[in-house]
């Protein structure tokens, strides 16, 4: 069930979060045939709040608005990543899920839901930037850095600005149906559905290798990524017995060859797809997938999406076809 909605707001909190809560929740689409939401928002520190841009904002509503809600919903703030949050902030959120509502952070909001411990033991992501001090800070939540947003029953955590209307249209569409999401998503002209797994778009440089034993044969790879390697190889190549440098690798790498060869090979294709016109299998032969085929199986594998997609997100429309 989801009729009633109250996003939980905090000082300083970030007024596009917040405004993607009130466009998919907040708003009457009843003369388009859509389910009306009973919103709320509430303040969790003083009727008027200050927001990261600069202005106020207010609400007739305090924390008492959170018991009758099916979802609290907690947008991103200022500082989230290293203040303190009152104690009856984190109460009424394990309250919410005592009694069987559910939670949704945007962004950083995911370290309040952290601070009632309502993470542990429970998967999570939040902004690429925030995940890495997300883990340390609650080291009992399974954080996962490179997703749109996570399902967790309960509790919903969802990455950047963008995340949070997938957090929220998958919701939706848990609630009401694909039909009642699929709408709401053109009015908001947003694509209707982004699974959850799929990779946030981050930033990766092409890796830099500092490792102890192996980082020779590491550098050796990333130069060669357009060939075919073998453990056996890349063990002559370390002066090892295949076994000695696998269990090396392991160790100093924190994976296999394997996939760490395949993770450089996506990353390079990542970086071509933003920077060169080359076509799908002009790619797919420089980062030794062989084929447009082959690379755009492993890189939906990787990413959740296709290398087609990936390219038009950073450089719009583009001549090339995808040859699979």
């Amino acid at each position: 069930m989801l009729k009633n909605v109250a996003a939980l707001l905090l000082d300083e909190v970030h007024p596009f979060e917040l405004g993607v809560l009130c466009e998919v929740f907040g708003l009457d689409r009843s003369d388009e045939g859509l389910p009306v939401h009973d919103f709320a928002v509430v303040s969790a520190e003083g009727p008027v709040l200050q927001t990261h841009a600069g202005f106020t904002i207010s609400t007739p509503h305090g924390l008492d608005r959170l018991e009758e809600a099916d979802l609290v919903a907690v947008p991103a703030g200022s500082h989230f990543m290293d203040r303190e949050y009152p104690e009856e902030v984190l109460d009424a959120l394990r309250r919410a899920v005592d009694r069987g509502a559910r939670v949704l952070s945007v962004c950083s909001g995911a370290y309040v839901l952290g601070a009632a411990g309502l993470l542990d033991g429970r998967r999570c992501t939040t902004h690429w930037r925030h995940a890495a001090e997300l883990a340390r800070r609650f080291p009992r939540a399974v954080v996962e850095p490179d997703v749109l947003y996570v399902d967790e029953g309960q509790v919903i955590t969802s990455a950047g600005t963008a995340a949070g209307i997938d957090a929220c249209l998958h919701l939706v569409r848990q609630a009401h149906g694909p039909d009642v999401a699929n709408a709401i998503a053109r009015r908001m002209v947003v694509p209707p559905h982004r699974d959850g797994g799929q990779a946030q778009y981050i930033k990766r440089p092409l890796p830099r290798t500092t490792c102890d034993t192996v980082g020779g044969t590491l550098a050796w790879m990333e130069r060669h990524l357009d060939q075919e390697m073998t453990v056996e190889q890349l063990a002559a190549q370390a002066h090892m017995s295949p076994r000695t440098f696998a269990r090396r690798f392991q160790q100093e790498t924190g994976t296999t060859p394997y996939r760490w060869l395949l993770r450089q090979r996506v990353l390079l294709a990542q970086h071509l797809l933003e920077t060169s016109d080359e076509t799908m299998d002009g790619i797919a032969g420089r980062t030794g997938f062989g084929n447009a085929a082959a690379l755009r199986h492993q890189f939906v594998k990787s990413l959740g999406t296709t290398p087609n997609s990936y390219r038009r997100t950073f450089r719009g429309p583009m001549s090339v076809s995808e040859a699979a």
